[in-house]
């Protein structure tokens, strides 16, 4: 693993395909730390951010504002641009067109960093982009967007990506932005350790609370335990072991969510970390009457089982729930989603 050490010159501009939670937060640090930043993004955000400029907070009391005249906005990627690094921040759903719109606008060789959910949109990236440099990155943090413009991160981490030499030069311009970037001989494994963080997505967004009174209820705990192990043993049968991403392993994650809510304040202080305004991108997206990434998560989950001539059924339902609730909008109780996941 590589990690930045010292500050250092931007070796480029960075274009963030995906102007979203991520794409506004990275790119915004990047685009603070003087880093030239193009932002390519749906016209809500892109509106938000041309009337009220980038705000950017964090949970350590953090605070960066860039006026509108500042930001380099557009709805597609611009004629002639040359990034030297694109960040592709894009849903997963949205992948394949985003990466054929880079491979047809950008020279051949440009570097791409996917930060984005799930295991498979570097792949997907690369099959419909093969002119360009794809590598597969990971975000641990939770970004909100909560208000035009203005975007919070409410956990810690630190950004993650598959080694490579072109991505080297960025690593303290990164680290000068404050979003520290490390790099991984073997990203799959901290991607899976990420996702399995991620199975609480789905069950965040049913319940309809904020991130951290979400994880204070045990049912709500008892199902994100549920998927976990299930994901788990689809690994071990595909002898894929997930790094630790959070501050507790993988193989014991399951165990402290299962824990009292008394206990559980204590042992998972450090996972409860978490202010008031965080809340996963996939509830912002049943909010927003959008599509979730639930493919990205749990149905990576039942690909692999699949893979293995496997099962995963709560996985599985977790999906269907999902991809179910634009027609049958409702607040899930911790009792009715650990019925509907056949937990006792």
């Amino acid at each position: 693993m590589a990690r930045a050490e010292v500050p250092g010159r931007p070796p480029g501009e960075v274009l963030v395909m995906g102007a979203g939670t991520i794409g506004c937060f990275v790119g915004g640090s990047l685009a603070a730390a003087g880093v030239p930043v193009t932002f390519v993004g749906r016209p809500r955000v892109l509106q938000g951010l041309a009337e009220h400029g980038l705000a950017l907070t964090d949970l350590e009391g953090g605070t960066h504002r860039l006026p509108a005249a500042s930001l380099r906005l557009s709805e597609q990627v611009p004629v002639g641009a040359m990034p030297s690094l694109v960040l592709l921040c894009v849903k997963s759903g949205a992948t394949a067109s985003a990466a054929a719109e880079l491979a047809f606008a950008l020279p051949a060789g440009t570097l791409v960093v996917s930060l984005q959910n799930g295991i498979s949109n570097c792949a997907s990236a690369s099959r419909v982009g093969p002119t360009l440099q794809v590598l597969p990155g990971m975000v641990p943090y939770n970004v909100a967007e909560i208000g035009p413009g203005a975007f919070h991160r409410g956990t810690a981490g630190r950004l993650a990506a598959q080694d490579d030499a072109a991505l080297r030069p960025w690593l303290p311009v990164f680290a000068r932005a404050g979003v520290p970037l490390d790099l991984y001989p073997d990203l799959l494994p901290v991607q899976w350790g990420k996702l399995l963080l991620n199975l609480n997505n789905p069950v965040n967004a049913l319940s309809g609370l904020p991130l951290r009174d979400e994880l204070l209820q045990r049912g709500y705990r008892r199902c994100f335990a549920a998927l976990i192990d299930e994901a788990l043993g689809v690994l071990g049968s595909a002898g894929i072991a997930p790094a630790q991403v959070a501050a507790v392993p993988a193989q014991r994650l399951s165990a402290v969510l299962r824990l009292p809510d008394w206990l559980f304040r204590i042992v998972a202080a450090r996972m409860l970390r978490i202010d008031a305004k965080a809340r996963s991108s996939m509830a912002d997206d049943l909010a927003l009457g959008r599509r979730t990434e639930i493919d990205a998560l749990s149905g990576e989950v039942v690909r692999l089982a699949q893979d293995q001539d496997l099962e995963a059924p709560r996985n599985a339902r977790m999906f269907a729930l999902l991809e179910e609730w634009p027609a049958q909008p409702r607040r899930w109780t911790a009792r009715q989603l650990q019925d509907a996941l056949g937990l006792s």
